[in-house]
C-alpha cells in the first residue's frame, strides 16, 4: 500500500485492500445485507421517503393501532410532529399494524402493515406508481389493497384495506376497522 505523497492519505481501492477485500466482495457483502434491497433496482421509494414509525407513546395517536388488542379503531393528530409530514401527497407513516398514505391526488389510504406474501414488513407507498410495493420479494398492490402483482403467485391475498376519514378541517384522521 503507498500512501499519497501529497499529503499522505490512501486512495479507496488501497484501502479496500488494505482491508483483504476486493470490491466484488465488499458489494457482494453490501447487497446481501440485512435489507436485502441495496441492489434492487428502481423498485425504492423515492429518496427520503421511507415512512417512519411514530413512538409507541406518541401523543398524537390516541385509540387503537395494534389488531392483537381489539379491532382498528384510532384517530391521529397531522399537526402533531409525528404526523404531520402525512399532510405532504406521498408521504406515509406506519402505525401499529398499519400504514397510512397521502396518496396521489390527496386522499389518505391505510392498508394493513405487513406484507401479504410473508408478512414482510417492507411495504412502501409509492406516489410515481400510486400504489403500495413491498421491495422483500416485490409484490405490489393498488391503493384499494388489491394484488397487482403476486410475488407469491396467483393466490396471494390482497391487503387489508381500513376505512380512513379525514376531518373537515384536515387536522385529524380516523381509521377504523
Amino acid at each position: 500500500m503507498k500512501p499519497n505523497t501529497t499529503n499522505d492519505q490512501m486512495n479507496r481501492g488501497d484501502f479496500l485492500r488494505s482491508l483483504g477485500m476486493s470490491s466484488a466482495a465488499l458489494m457482494a457483502f453490501y447487497c446481501m445485507g440485512t435489507t436485502l434491497t441495496a441492489c434492487s433496482g428502481d423498485s425504492d421509494p423515492a429518496p427520503g421517503n421511507t415512512g417512519t414509525t411514530p413512538p409507541a407513546t406518541s401523543t398524537g395517536l390516541t385509540g387503537n393501532a395494534q389488531t392483537s388488542k381489539g379491532a382498528i379503531n384510532f384517530t391521529v393528530d397531522l399537526t402533531n410532529a409525528d404526523f404531520s409530514k402525512l399532510k405532504t401527497q406521498g408521504e406515509f407513516v406506519k402505525v401499529g399494524d398499519v400504514l397510512i398514505a397521502n396518496t396521489k391526488g390527496g386522499s389518505y389510504v391505510t392498508l394493513q402493515r405487513l406484507c401479504s406474501h410473508q408478512s414482510e414488513d417492507r411495504v412502501v407507498y409509492q406516489l410515481a406508481s400510486d400504489n403500495f410495493f413491498c421491495s422483500a420479494h416485490g409484490s405490489s398492490f393498488g391503493t384499494d389493497g388489491s394484488v397487482k402483482f403476486a410475488a407469491g403467485g396467483a393466490g396471494q391475498a390482497a391487503m387489508k384495506l381500513y376505512k380512513t376519514t379525514a376531518s373537515a378541517d384536515g387536522n385529524t384522521l380516523t381509521v377504523t376497522a
